[in-house]
């Protein structure tokens, strides 16, 4: 995976994927130690990295390292290693409503995947043929929803702290690209009522600093009222108001599941559509493979073919 040259289909033959959970980093001061799955091509060395950042949503398990297979498994049969963390906000753990940062857990989120930057050793000895496989210095991150939110402030992005009135700036020079996928817009007037009562950080979400280079996933029907009240375009902010290089994947007829990336055939998905799922696969893979890789062509390529395609899923500016 480490050349800049792939074969004319790079997903004609995808690699067996080796996924071990859960991967247990002790995290002291945190409710509950972090818990990771790590989901690994079995062959091949100087592997980047794709920490993948989980929405929140109805279901029991997608909100946690269990979630998201359409990405993880295409992700990592196609030579990325993909990380997953059990945030605080999952379903799964069940904290106590009272627990500090509760109930989305904005900052420990973000610490979540710093954390695991920082014991990237300790994953590659936890994981069976995995030790001495990764490139430390090919690492991105991409969440959906409420991950998107994470992945921006990684990325960038800062917001005010309700609770103290501080800049939070968690920018990790670490991860060198990302992708948002329906990730939360701009605040202010933009938010619904319900998050301005209830999620205040929304209020104040800035893209102005979100300077590394980033794809933006956004669908063209994702209303996601409960959160805006700006329609659609609200999810294309962080592509609009931060600086370049960046680019915006626009999804035709695509609502907040983008087709279903959050798991397999999961109810919740509003806009089930297995091609635009596999849209976002190979987009996003072929995104985050020529940033990672200065003069790899997967992601021109990718983009001609969707240009080129009369039934096109989607459309992509660039800046």
């Amino acid at each position: 995976m480490s050349e800049s040259t792939h074969p004319a289909d790079p997903f004609s033959s995808p690699t067996p994927v080796l996924s071990v959970s859960p991967v247990v980093l002790p995290t002291p001061g945190r409710a509950v130690d972090l818990e990771v799955r790590v989901s690994a091509p079995v062959t091949g060395s100087d592997l980047p990295v794709i920490l993948l950042s989980h929405g929140q949503g109805y279901s029991n398990h997608l909100s946690s390292l269990n979630g998201y297979a359409p990405l993880a498994n295409f992700w990592a049969a196609h030579g990325f290693v993909v990380i997953q963390p059990t945030h605080l906000s999952s379903r799964t753990l069940s904290l106590d409503p009272e627990t500090p940062g509760a109930p989305l857990y904005w900052r420990s989120r973000a610490e979540d995947m710093k954390r695991v930057l920082d014991l990237l050793d300790v994953i590659e000895a936890a994981v069976p043929q995995l030790a001495g496989r990764l490139d430390h210095s090919k690492i991105a991150v991409a969440g959906h929803s409420m991950g998107g939110h994470t992945a921006s402030l990684l990325l960038g992005a800062r917001l005010t702290d309700p609770d103290d009135g501080t800049v939070v700036d968690l920018a990790d020079p670490r991860i060198k690209a990302g992708v948002l996928l329906a990730a939360p817009g701009r605040g202010g007037d933009a938010v619904s009522e319900f998050v301005a009562e209830n999620y205040s950080f929304f209020l104040t979400m800035d893209f102005a600093e979100m300077s590394a280079p980033t794809l933006v996933v956004a669908g063209d029907k994702d209303t996601s009222t409960h959160l805006t009240v700006a329609g659609p375009d609200w999810h294309a902010d962080p592509y609009v108001l931060s600086p370049g290089p960046k680019s915006l994947l626009t999804l035709f007829d695509a609502e907040h599941g983008l087709g279903g990336v959050a798991g397999y055939d999961v109810a919740e998905t509003t806009d089930e559509s297995p091609a635009r799922v596999s849209a976002v696969q190979r987009l996003t893979w072929a995104y985050l493979r020529s940033e990672l890789y200065p003069g790899d062509t997967a992601w021109q390529t990718a983009r001609d073919a969707l240009t080129a395609d009369p039934d096109a899923l989607g459309r992509v500016e660039s800046k």
